[in-house]
């Protein structure tokens, strides 16, 4: 058994001009409009649908600023349950404005407690610099240095 299906978004429009009301010319606008979007509905997902619906809209002339906050309203309204907001917003890495003094409060610990890494253990900052000509170097690399420094010192104290 073969299952097709098909959806249609369908937009007509006419214009009438009122002649002497307006200060709009004729030409300003298209007398007459027909829109007639179709897609395979038997496989498309709700992104999908979305997507479809967002080029109906945009052909009837909607803003895209308006069509994505009418998206997102979908998503963040009274109606809808918190724990279903806080998925959506897990998966977009969104903050809920609930969760702003929270997130505020980790930066802020996080904040500190690179300060005290950066400070030595008499309060001094440290000097991070010194390490800074082996960056340059790869592990392995760094390995090879090591183990060529160890004979030299043990040489050394032979």
């Amino acid at each position: 058994m073969t299952y097709t299906a098909e959806v249609q978004f369908k937009f007509d429009a006419t214009w009438t001009p009122t002649y002497g009301s307006s200060s709009w010319s004729d030409d300003d606008f298209v007398p007459e409009e027909h829109y007639l979007i179709t897609a395979p509905a038997a496989d498309l997902n709700a992104k999908q649908y979305f997507k479809l619906f967002e080029k109906f809209m945009l052909c009837v002339g909607m803003d895209p600023v308006s069509i994505r906050s009418g998206a997102m309203s979908l998503v963040f309204n009274d109606c809808v349950r918190e724990e279903d907001q806080r998925k959506v917003c897990a998966e977009y890495e969104l903050t809920m404005d609930e969760d702003l003094r929270k997130k505020y409060e980790e930066f802020k610990e996080a904040d500190e407690v690179w300060a005290r890494l950066e400070k030595g253990p008499m309060g001094t900052v440290q000097n991070f610099n010194r390490y800074d000509i082996f960056t340059k170097y790869t592990d392995d690399q760094l390995k090879e240095i090591h183990e060529i420094g160890e004979k030299l010192f043990y040489m050394e104290k032979d």
